[in-house]
């Protein structure tokens, strides 16, 4: 158990930055985050789950493969298999408008979030997506595959500076 702790601390720090869109929206509200388990059945979140309305768009956050898009206990999951990693991205609960072994591109919608009934939403009353990410058999935080200029809301800007001239010309 503790090589699986380890592994998963050393999967975490080699995470890529690639992703260069988010799941939904530009910037969502991260209704749950991250919580990794103390132990491989431990009690944690797996993932982080992201405000977003039924009808919303779901984009993969990166380039890859379709591995899935199908349903799991009810619920519709589609995951992306990293292009040039060993990383696999999900995204639930999501009708899919792609199909397994189907390439897509970083922004590409891959589905819509579905409607869940109050009981069996993962996000109680609000609706939201479920955004996970895996390396073989261990949990990843996702937000890792975001790089900082698109977790701290764009680029930096340059403003004048008050009191000095402006250049002329």
């Amino acid at each position: 158990m503790l090589l699986a702790l380890h592994l998963g601390v050393r999967a975490l720090h080699a995470v890529p930055a690639i992703g260069r869109a988010w799941p939904v929206g530009t910037r969502p509200p991260v209704l749950r985050g991250w919580e990794p388990p103390a132990t491989v059945y431990g009690p944690g979140h797996r993932g982080i789950d992201l405000g977003a309305p039924p009808g919303t768009a779901v984009r993969a956050v990166a380039a890859g493969r379709i591995s899935f898009a199908g349903r799991v206990a009810g619920r519709g999951v589609v995951s992306v298999l990293l292009a040039g990693t060993d990383l696999r991205t999900t995204y639930e609960p999501v009708t899919a408008r792609v199909r397994k072994g189907e390439e897509v591109t970083a922004g590409q919608v891959v589905g819509t979030v579905e409607q869940v009934a109050p009981a069996g939403a993962h996000c109680g009353a609000s609706a939201c997506v479920h955004w996970g990410l895996r390396r073989g058999d261990v949990y990843v935080n996702p937000l890792l595959l975001l790089p900082p200029w698109l977790l701290n809301g764009g680029p930096s800007r340059l403003l004048p500076v008050l009191g000095v001239p402006l250049p002329e010309g």
